[in-house]
């Protein structure tokens, strides 16, 4: 048993040590602030020792009015009390606004840098994050904090000078007293000890299942149509009323721990001020305190009890503060896995030559991708790479904008080890358009000028008509370049969605262009004007030079004019040349992919 106890108690010092540590953190978001802080804390000061005027009052009420019967002392109690509760209505109006002003900018500045360094993550950082855990750790458990770090804080310090003021009040009043009070505070800082840890893991957890119901909902409105096409509405909801419950459980051990900590609380002040009263009595009986002498003195216990409540109470807001606080700062203390190394050097323009040097990835041991990659691309070649899904044709190309590392070899562009650029200078020179287009929630030409802020509107539209993007947005859009898009561009056809993704690439007129299946999932019609539109963005013409490309295809048709084609299979590329010459290959792998497709094709044409 002692071993056990020694243990929980060295659990409990780790623990409080790790809290200090956090709590010190956020107070640096307060820093800045501090003259506005201290200037709030210094009128709530004031409005506690303010307090201390009504115990007062009532002494010389008692004393001087109905004991000597002194009609002029009523008067001046009934001034000073109205002045003093004058002058705290106006303070606390004061102190109330800079302290909501001091919160709010610590809730700005800490979310700004949340945001901004989850925007400095790799790519496989969200592919192992739920996009709503992420965003209920920068909304909900900021907010938490931010009730902890300013209005608690300053709060407590109001609390501590009033307790101070007190104390030494009624310890001139009578020591004997203050010493009966006093034996209340072992049991309090007992009480919050045994109690404080275990608020502080259930806080957490509140804020854990928080986040999961964030994400259920993100989940389900980001996939309503599968939702809705499958009849799942019910199964949805039930899914969510489970989250919701067993938030609700979180919530209500945390109330009960709370519920605990001030009624424990509050019978130790209270039964010190039992014992008060009864030696009090007892005081007056003997004639060392006059009967308003112990009601001032009960008054200032009465008074003392707020301030000695409040720190229960605050106590247990600290620890649902620090437990938002470590999920805040999990997400800090996150380092990219990949980011610009000591001495990195910005790229100069590119020519837009690519090499792969015996290039191998894995995303875990267990599952590797690429297997010793070596490829040298020219400047404006384009090539193709095919392959059946999940062979790594996305993962090579994502390898350029070095969203990956590789785990053995190394990639250069333009004669330099990508390991070494700066990733602005070279991912400025790639532009990508992806199979899934995202398009933000804004308007057509926000989302075009995406590919490059400064530019005009007349570059924008130049950009949309090479895309064939221009005339459907005059004409089919209720406002032009300024009609808004929807969340993720749902007011868009998939083509539409694919044409402006496509524009946004021209107007970045990127070296490396990267095309990710941009044409997979398009009906014909839409294909055609999109591959239009791609062919444009390959070949821009007039002096202006070809970038280096590298498509994935999905349909072989749309590759047939590659400079070069890439077979990979089992992480390797086993075949590469011109459509005829991998067509000529008897038994090649090209040859037995574009058979098998075009057989479909034929079915298919043949059925409809």
């Amino acid at each position: 048993m002692t071993a056990k106890l020694m243990a929980s108690l060295r659990q409990t010092r780790a623990s409080a040590r790790d809290g200090l540590r956090s709590y010190g953190r956020i107070l640096a978001y307060v820093r800045p602030h501090r003259i506005r802080l201290a200037l709030a804390a210094a009128i709530l000061v004031l409005v506690g020792l303010l307090t201390l005027v009504l115990p007062w009052a009532v002494q010389r009420l008692v004393d001087g009015v109905v004991v000597a019967q002194d009609v002029s002392q009523l008067d001046l109690v009934a001034l000073v009390l109205f002045g003093t509760f004058l002058v705290r209505s106006l303070l606390g109006f004061v102190s109330t606004y800079l302290l909501a002003w001091v919160g709010e900018r610590v809730v700005v500045r800490l979310r700004r840098d949340v945001y901004e360094h989850l925007l400095t993550q790799s790519l496989g950082y969200f592919s192992e994050q739920r996009t709503g855990e992420i965003v209920s750790r920068i909304s909900n458990d900021v907010l938490v904090i931010q009730y902890a770090v300013t209005g608690n804080l300053v709060g407590l310090l109001q609390q501590v000078v009033t307790a101070a003021g007190i104390v030494v009040v009624v310890g001139l009043m009578n020591w004997r007293l203050t010493l009966v009070m006093a034996l209340a505070l072992p049991g309090m800082m007992l009480v919050a000890q045994l109690l404080g840890r275990r608020m502080r893991r259930i806080a957490k957890a509140v804020q854990n299942t928080l986040a999961q119901m964030s994400s259920a909902v993100e989940e389900t409105v980001g996939g309503i149509r599968t939702v809705k096409s499958f009849a799942r509405e019910d199964y949805e909801g039930g899914r969510f009323a489970a989250k919701v419950d067993t938030l609700f459980e979180a919530a209500m051990h945390r109330t009960r721990l709370n519920a605990a900590l001030g009624p424990l609380i509050g019978l130790l002040l209270y039964g010190s001020m039992v014992l008060v009263l009864w030696l009090g009595g007892r005081e007056v009986l003997a004639g060392r305190l006059t009967p308003g002498q112990l009601i001032s003195f009960l008054f200032y216990a009465v008074l003392l009890i707020g301030p000695l409540g409040g720190f229960a109470a605050f106590y247990g807001q600290v620890q649902s503060a620090l437990g938002a606080t470590e999920r805040v700062f999990e997400l800090m203390d996150a380092q990219p896995e990949i980011s610009n190394p000591p001495g990195a050097e910005a790229l100069p323009a590119l020519e837009g030559r690519v090499v792969f040097e015996e290039v191998s990835f894995e995303y875990s041991p267990r599952q590797p991708v690429l297997d010793r990659v070596s490829l040298h691309v020219e400047p404006g070649e384009v090539i193709a790479v095919v392959g059946p899904s999940g062979v790594g044709k996305t993962t090579l190309v994502h390898l350029i904008p070095r969203f990956y590392d590789p785990s053995a070899g190394r990639v250069l562009v333009d004669g330099r080890d990508l390991r070494q650029v700066t990733l602005r200078s070279l991912r400025d020179q790639v532009g990508i358009v992806p199979q899934d287009t995202l398009l933000f929630s804004d308007t057509v030409a926000a989302n075009i000028r995406y590919g490059r802020l400064d530019a005009t509107q007349a570059e924008v539209e130049e950009a949309a008509r090479a895309a064939n993007a221009h005339d459907f947005v005059l004409s089919d859009l209720p406002d032009g370049y300024e009609t808004q898009v929807g969340e993720r561009g749902i007011k868009l056809s998939t083509g539409q969605r694919q044409r402006i993704a496509i524009a946004r690439a021209i107007l970045k007129r990127p070296r490396i262009l990267i095309l990710d299946e941009a044409t997979s999932s398009l009906d014909t019609e839409a294909e055609r004007l999109v591959q239009q539109a791609l062919e444009r963005l390959m070949h821009p013409g007039g002096s202006a030079p070809r970038p280096t490309t590298f498509v994935i295809a999905h349909r072989l048709s749309t590759i047939v004019n590659a400079d070069r084609i890439l077979v990979l299979h089992q992480g390797r590329i086993v075949e590469q040349g011109t459509h005829q010459e991998l067509l000529a290959r008897t038994g090649g792998l090209y040859r037995h992919y574009y058979a098998l497709q075009f057989q479909w094709e034929d079915v298919d044409n043949q059925k409809a």
